[in-house]
C-alpha cells in the first residue's frame, strides 16, 4: 500500500500540471486578446499582422458600408459561427505562433465555399440566373469586392 506522502504526490502532481497549463492558456488567451475575436468589430481581424493589408483594403472597398468581416467569412447562424471562428482561431493561432502560413494570408476551400454562400445569402436574386448556371465562386470575378484591388 502506497504511503500517505506517496498518495499525496499522486494528486498533486496533476493538479500542478493542470495549473501550470490552465494558467499559460489563460495568459496566452489575455495576451492575444482572444475574447475579441467573439465580436462583430473588424478590428478584431488586424490583431494578426498578416491582415493588415486586408483591412486597409476593405476600408476602400465597395462593401464597406454594409458589410465587416463577419458577414461575409463565418456563417450567420450562431452555432455555424462560433463553431467557424473556432475552427479559423485555432488554426490561425497555430500559424501565427509557429510562423506556419502562407503570405499573403489564402482563403482555404471551406472558407472560400463559405464566402460564396454568404454572396448568395445577400445577393442570391441578383445572381440568380448566374447561381442557377453552376457558377458558384463569386470572388473569380468580383475579387475586388470585398478588400479592394487585387495585390
Amino acid at each position: 500500500m502506497p504511503s500517505p506522502a506517496t498518495r499525496s504526490f499522486r494528486t498533486l502532481l496533476p493538479a500542478a500540471a493542470l495549473g501550470v497549463f490552465g494558467g499559460a492558456s489563460g495568459y496566452t488567451a489575455y495576451y492575444a486578446e482572444a475574447a475579441a475575436y467573439l465580436s462583430e468589430d473588424p478590428g478584431a481581424c488586424v490583431n494578426c499582422h498578416v491582415m493588415r493589408e486586408h483591412h486597409d483594403g476593405w476600408q476602400k472597398a465597395s462593401h464597406h458600408a454594409a458589410a465587416t468581416c463577419n458577414d461575409c467569412h463565418v456563417p450567420h447562424a450562431l452555432v455555424p459561427k462560433l463553431v467557424a471562428k473556432g475552427e479559423n482561431g485555432l488554426r490561425h493561432s497555430w500559424g501565427f505562433t509557429f510562423q506556419d502560413f502562407h503570405e499573403p494570408i489564402r482563403i482555404r476551400e471551406g472558407n472560400r465555399r463559405r464566402l460564396n454562400a454568404n454572396c448568395a445569402h445577400c445577393h442570391g436574386e441578383l445572381a440568380a440566373d448566374i447561381l442557377h448556371a453552376g457558377e458558384s465562386d463569386c470572388v473569380r470575378c468580383h475579387a475586388s469586392v470585398g478588400h479592394g484591388p487585387p495585390r
